[in-house]
């Protein structure tokens, strides 16, 4: 991703929109869309009477110090008089643009940094608990400090390969100068919260080469970081109406280079989260680029391999789409199902997941367009030797509005699941799979007694049809190979005791001269006889 650098960080402040003043927009978060809880140390023996403390892993890429970091303390804004509060305000919003070193001397100017965070907070403090204190003069200046501290090229990822993040085994890279960090995001989000706050002056400074330099910040390992940047950018989504368009058209892009290029970016369930709440606003109907959005964005995140960090998000936002219009519901389904793990059992669990979901919102003529692949799908998941893959999609017999779905279209869905739900009932390793099998076989016979003995004896027929052929193979082979045993020409009589494979047997003599003629006579024999063995009507 793209870092601009240091020299370019401090915003044009002169710069002109044309943008108009939003609505603020409720941000809805998913249940599971909070940031995983910080594992601050953890301690390893290393087998021998060492014990070893991994100590927290702190990162920071602040390269450009304020050569004068002797700051003054400044007089309290609540005892200066009125007049004079105004001036006073934009002397402490100065004065934070300071920086100090966290990392290289976390000791030095301990003083210095004190007073930056005691005029930090009550900077907040002062903005939260009064009115009228955001004139003109402190927009340039709140929005100068907000960038100067916050934009900066971020460390080079611990995990650059793009391994999959567990919040229970892995700990995050804090941003070691978070405690100045902390406080200047709480002054800008009370900012932007403020009673006072105008759009149309606002826009004049936060505009799109800010709001790209904020998008830019999402990829930092900090999850306490990423949580105010999420709340930030949801509220200039809200208020900006010129900005709406940018936003989502970079976000876009985020995605597009995770999807296709790096597989590695630490804010995707963030920017997901502000999604949800962006398509939970969508009106009616779609516009197109929206739909787009969901084929071309969204379903094809399902195939990164990190999707676990970010799906309950991801679903969240698919089912918005589906609930603002149900004819997208064929198009994602398939989608699904063209992206359905083949060998990562715990994503095949996250993908049965998001498709119950799915059919909790789906309309009825809907489901019936998908009905068969998706079922298709469902009876390999039942068979499937990974007991949670299977106990998941028997699941699905619990959930009441399914099963008024499956009840309506017995006819095609019974024959679809009988085989795999029959041959497992017997053929499953785990007990537990067999009373779910159980449990849905006899749902099927109290739906259609009738359906359920015809597909009984249907499968009882195939599995005869099936040793019936098995048989004949069988034959065929022993015909193919009492062939071979009685062809010299082909193998030495002293050489006729072999094992069963004729092919191996093949193999095992072709060095011995074999006359073109009769070789393909033999070849041509064997196709002849598997071909009708087999009732086949060409090759």
């Amino acid at each position: 991703m793209f870092r601009s650098p240091f020299c370019v960080v401090v915003l044009e402040l002169q710069n002109n929109g044309s943008d108009k003043q939003g609505q603020s927009v409720s941000l809805k978060r998913p249940s599971n869309s909070t940031p995983p809880p910080t594992q601050l140390n953890k301690i390893k023996y290393s087998g021998g009477p060492q014990i070893v403390k991994k100590e927290r892993r702190q990162s920071s890429s602040r390269f450009n110090l304020a050569k004068n970091r002797e700051l003054q303390k400044l007089p309290a804004l609540k005892d200066a008089p009125l007049v004079d509060r105004e001036e006073l305000f934009v002397q402490k919003l100065r004065q934070c643009c300071v920086l100090f070193d966290f990392v290289t001397d976390p000791l030095s100017d301990l003083k210095y940094k004190e007073v930056k965070r005691a005029g930090l907070n009550e900077m907040v403090e002062y903005i939260t608990h009064n009115r009228d204190v955001v004139t003109e003069s402190i927009y340039p200046e709140g929005v100068m400090m907000f960038s100067i501290n916050l934009f900066r090229t971020l460390p080079p990822s611990s995990n650059p390969t793009g391994a999959e993040f567990d919040p229970e085994e892995d700990e995050p890279t804090l941003e070691a100068a978070w405690p100045h960090l902390q406080l200047v995001y709480e002054f800008f989000l009370r900012f932007l919260e403020s009673p006072d706050f105008q759009p149309n002056i606002a826009k004049k400074y936060i505009d799109q080469k800010f709001v790209l330099s904020l998008l830019e910040l999402f990829d930092s390992e900090d999850p306490r970081e990423r949580d105010f940047l999420k709340t930030i950018l949801h509220r200039i989504y809200g208020k900006f109406l010129g900005l709406r368009a940018y936003i989502r058209r970079q976000i876009n892009n985020i995605f597009f280079r995770f999807i296709y290029e790096t597989e590695h970016h630490n804010g995707i369930a963030e920017l997901l989260e502000i999604l949800g709440s962006i398509i939970n606003g969508f009106a009616l109907p779609l516009k197109e680029e929206h739909k787009m959005f969901l084929i071309r964005v969204l379903l094809p995140l399902h195939k990164v391999k990190s999707l676990s960090v970010y799906h309950p998000q991801l679903a969240y936002c698919v089912v918005q789409f589906l609930e603002k219009d149900s004819s997208l519901t064929e198009p994602v389904i398939m989608g699904l199902l063209k992206f359905w793990p083949k060998t990562h059992s715990p994503k095949e669990v996250m993908f049965l997941n998001e498709l119950e979901e799915i059919l909790d919102v789906i309309e009825p003529s809907e489901f019936v367009k998908v009905m068969e692949p998706l079922f298709r799908q469902l009876a390999k998941c039942v068979s499937s030797p990974h007991f949670q893959v299977a106990e998941r999609a028997l699941y699905y017999w619990n959930n009441e509005y399914i099963m008024s779905l499956i009840s309506d279209n017995a006819v095609k869905i019974l024959p679809i699941m009988f085989p795999a739900l029959y041959k497992n009932s017997k053929s499953h390793w785990n007990k537990t799979i067999h009373g779910l099998i159980y449990n849905a076989l006899k749902l099927f016979m109290e739906m259609n007694q009738k359906l359920f003995d015809d597909c009984t004896q249907q499968y009882k027929a195939e599995k005869q049809k099936e040793k019936y052929k098995l048989k004949e193979r069988e034959e065929v082979w022993h015909k193919i190979e009492e062939l071979a045993k009685h062809n010299p020409q082909v193998i030495p009589a002293e050489r006729r005791q072999r094992d069963h494979n004729p092919t191996a047997c093949f193999k095992e003599h072709s060095h011995h001269a074999v006359p073109g003629r009769l070789l393909r006579k033999f070849v041509l024999r064997l196709i002849s006889m598997y071909i009708f063995a087999h009732d086949w009507t060409c090759l």
